[in-house]
Order: structure tokens, then C-alpha cells, then sequence
């Protein structure tokens, strides 16, 4: 199948087109290269995305760009679209509203307009864990009430939730929205946590360690996430609703602290903590309930924390050192 995949540069867009690649699948892949952070790691990922072969193509274009965007979906004629493309972080979000409503929900309703006007069949959009806020309910499922969001990320995020809805009753159009649950591993996000640990502990300067430490995440390896988006995109879609939302985890939250000392070991390094109170739009715990996407897709995530850590760290090391592998 021919697939549209935006976000194609970012972490888990360039996972996503490997495998989809592998599998024989036709990929366009697009992306703004946005400066959020280190474009250089983006540009990383592209070349070796542009190694694969004919079957991916690339298009640096942006999602708020309506007029390219609909030209080349119109072009496309894609059996499917995963957009992974939005501006992400909890904490940025603080800083840089307008941003996040821009990319967000205005980017992504051009992703719906472009799949409607142009008859694509299916859309799987990318969701995010931070919709349950500070739920005191564990795991998360999706039949929780979730209108209670603690950041802008969190709302935006939402929001293309409910219009997908719209777009799924309104035209008819398939729609499946990952809420994914820190995802983690080689190629990573520097902005994320275990990235910038990873690096601080490498230089022998102090991390910032939110809530005193005592948290709990969700840590999800890079793929078992695309092994689970590729099943949702590549599916029949034929017998199932027309709107669903999946939690897409581990379903096996970690404590913070036990994170941190997995860095310490594969670094060979004692990390230096400067314990702090909890952030602004942060959560204790996030914990996925991944019964439904098991029982409709047959979603299985296979790599512990430990594992998917050292897999990562082998990566992180040749990074530092100028590799890329």
C-alpha cells in the first residue's frame, strides 16, 4: 500500500518509515524540519531514510501549508495517511502557546480537509498520553473522562480528538488516534527526559529531577510502537467503527528513580540529582491499559525497560562520539 507519513524526520516518523519501507510498503514521507530542537539530528534521520530506495520519497513541506499539503495528497492517491507531524513537549507549551494551536489544530485540520476532499480512505493520527491529566484512576483507559487537561500540549491534543469525530461522523472518514506513552529509544527526542539525562550524566553535570523523584512513566520502546502503528495502518478497516482511540504502552509504568540508575549503569556514571518540585503541567504517573489495542490488532510490546534502555544508550554512545548508529 502507498502510505503518506508526516512527521516522516521526527523520532517516531522515522522508525515508523523504516518499517513500513521493510515491509514493502510505498511511503511519501514529509516534515517542516522545524528548529524545536536540533535539526542536524533531523537531517540525520532523513539520510538515512532517503538510503532505503525508490519506494520513499520525500517532501519538505509543512502541514499548515494547506495549499501544498491538499496538492500532494490530492497527487498522492494514498491508501492511507499517518500523521505523525505536530509541535510536541508538555513544558514548551508554556512558553510557546500559539505555536502549539498552529501546528496542532490548525495543521491537523488540514490533514482532515486534505483526507476528505481527497477521498483517502483511512487516517491514523498520532494522540498523546497527556490528554488524562492528573487522573487519579490507574492504568488509563480509553473510556476515561479525560476533559480535564493539565498543558496546552495536553488540550491540542485533545482537540484533534474530537475533531476527527467530527470528520469520522460527519464524512464517513476512518479514523484511529494513538495515544502513545513516552516513547523512548535510538534516534530519540533530545528534548525528551532520558535523552537529556543521557547527555548530562555523560558531562558529569547535575539533571533536574521534578517531584523529588517520585514518579512513575510508562516507558514504551520505539518499536513496539511502530510494530503497533503498522498494525493499525496496514489493517482491514472494513468491519470496524469508523472513530476509535487506542492507548498504545507498555502498560507497565517505572519508577523514575530506577530509570535514572539504568542510565548510571549503561554510562558507567553516578548521576548528580538536583531534586526539584513538581513542574507545571507534569503528572505523577501515566499507566496504559492496552487491552483494546491487543484484543482488535493484536498489539504485543516485547522489550523491557532495561533492554530498550541499553539499546538506546548503545545508540546514544556512537551519537556523542559522531556516529549515527
Amino acid at each position: 500500500m502507498k502510505v503518506l507519513v508526516t512527521g516522516a524526520a521526527g523520532f517516531i516518523g522515522y522508525h515508523l518509515c523504516r518499517r513500513l519501507y521493510e515491509s514493502g510498503h510505498d511511503i511519501v514521507g514529509i516534515d517542516s524540519m522545524n528548529a524545536y530542537y536540533d535539526v542536524a539530528l533531523k537531517e540525520m534521520r532523513l539520510a538515512s531514510l532517503k538510503e532505503l530506495g525508490s519506494r520513499f520519497q520525500f517532501h519538505k513541506l509543512d502541514i499548515c501549508d494547506r495549499g501544498a499539503l491538499f496538492a500532494l495528497i490530492k497527487e498522492g492517491q494514498f491508501a492511507a495517511v499517518c500523521s505523525l507531524a505536530a509541535q510536541a513537549g508538555v513544558r514548551y507549551s508554556i512558553q510557546n502557546p500559539y505555536t502549539y494551536v498552529e501546528n496542532n489544530v490548525a495543521g491537523f485540520l488540514n490533514i482532515l480537509e486534505g483526507c476528505v476532499q481527497n477521498q483517502v480512505p483511512y487516517l491514523v493520527y498520532a494522540s498523546s498520553s497527556s490528554v488524562y491529566g492528573r487522573s487519579g484512576k490507574q492504568p488509563f483507559a480509553e473510556s476515561d473522562q479525560v476533559d480535564t487537561p493539565v498543558s496546552l500540549y495536553a488540550a491540542t491534543k485533545k482537540a484533534d480528538e474530537l475533531m476527527a469525530h467530527v470528520y469520522s461522523q460527519m464524512y464517513g472518514l476512518p479514523t484511529v488516534g494513538l495515544r502513545f506513552f513516552t516513547v523512548y529509544g535510538p534516534y530519540g527526542r533530545p528534548d525528551m527526559a532520558y535523552f537529556k539525562f543521557a547527555g548530562r550524566i555523560e558531562r558529569g553535570q547535575e539533571i533536574e529531577v521534578y517531584n523529588n523523584g517520585q514518579m512513575k512513566r510508562d516507558f514504551t520502546y520505539i518499536d513496539d510502537v511502530t510494530a503497533g502503528i503498522e498494525k493499525v495502518l496496514t489493517a482491514s478497516y472494513a468491519d470496524k467503527p469508523k472513530y476509535r482511540i487506542y492507548n498504545i504502552g507498555r502498560g507497565k509504568p517505572e519508577n523514575l528513580m530506577d530509570f535514572i540508575h539504568l542510565i548510571e549503569k549503561g554510562l558507567d556514571k553516578k548521576a548528580s540529582l538536583k531534586l526539584m518540585p513538581l513542574q507545571k503541567g507534569d503528572v505523577l504517573e501515566t499507566f496504559a491499559d492496552i487491552s483494546a489495542l491487543k484484543r482488535d490488532f493484536g498489539y504485543k510490546p516485547e522489550t523491557d525497560l532495561e533492554e530498550g534502555m541499553a539499546k538506546f544508550l548503545a545508540w546514544f554512545k556512537a551519537y556523542m562520539t559522531g556516529g549515527d548508529n
